[in-house]
């Protein structure tokens, strides 16, 4: 049975980024929902019918109602949109994100989230099978999660890695639902998530943009050479648990300064 879209279970989206063979897609539909979750999320499949495959239906084993349900998407930016905090699998760090976490703290971290409101979204996303994510894809992540394994082979098949997550994700819920030990979801404001409701994927993407329209604007952020500023700005926000009016503040400054660039140039 799916869960209730207002659990903690129902608001965990599994996406997978330009998944390339159907096989995983319909791996990753069983994986997640053996585990009590049923949101999956695709983003540009190599093959735009990978949901109605006979090996994505074969792979599923039955679980045809996560398959029947799992969106699309045109890119990243768009699955993330209303998502509060990002879960990017990696099995690497990159330069300018931030530290790769182990599993089980990665995933109590998306059950505090959860627990800070009923409005929060959270993502675990994974890349493609060849190269898995990008750094651009990356950097859309407010967390980054490493599984371990040995140090000469690291490298998971896609539903390997799913079904690695979706069972620690589901051992963290249960372990809150139990209450064993300080709830990870305790009433109220969870640590580390901002003051007020916290902001979507897409709004801290249009924050992004604001800003950088204002840099280039005041000659701070030249766009033909933009070396690594962008990057190093994201790095520095995503320390923090941006809240919307903390959003609303910042784009505000950066009106501010679009509008005394503007009074210059006159």
């Amino acid at each position: 049975m799916n869960p209730c879209p207002a659990a903690p279970a129902g608001r965990v989206d599994f996406v997978l980024v330009e998944p390339s063979h159907p096989g995983n897609v319909g791996a990753a539909a069983r994986a997640i929902r053996v585990m009590g979750f049923s949101r999956l999320v695709l983003v540009a499949p190599r093959d735009p019918g990978v949901l109605e495959h006979p090996q994505a239906i074969a792979m599923a084993s039955g679980a045809d109602d996560v398959l029947a349900a799992a969106r699309r998407c045109d890119s990243l930016e768009a699955a993330l949109a209303d998502t509060t905090l990002a879960l990017g699998l990696s099995a690497s760090g990159r330069e300018f994100g931030p530290t790769p976490a182990p599993p089980r703290p990665a995933c109590e971290e998306l059950v505090r989230e959860l627990g800070a409101s009923a409005r929060t979204r959270v993502a675990l996303v994974f890349g493609t099978e060849r190269t898995g994510l990008s750094i651009g894809q990356l950097q859309l992540c407010q967390r980054l999660c490493a599984i371990p394994g040995a140090g000469d082979y690291r490298s998971l098949n896609l539903a390997q890695a799913v079904q690695v997550m979706a069972f620690v994700m589901s051992e963290a819920l249960a372990a809150d639902a139990a209450g064993g030990g300080a709830p990870l979801s305790s009433p109220g404001r969870a640590p580390g998530t901002p003051e007020g409701e916290p902001a979507s994927g897409a709004q801290i993407e249009a924050m992004y943009a604001h800003l950088e329209r204002a840099l280039v604007g005041i000659g701070f952020l030249d766009p033909a050479h933009p070396k690594k500023l962008m990057p190093r700005l994201r790095r520095l926000f995503s320390r923090t648990r941006l809240g919307v009016e903390e959003v609303d503040l910042l784009r505000g400054i950066c009106t501010k300064i679009e509008r005394s660039s503007a009074k210059d140039d006159r």
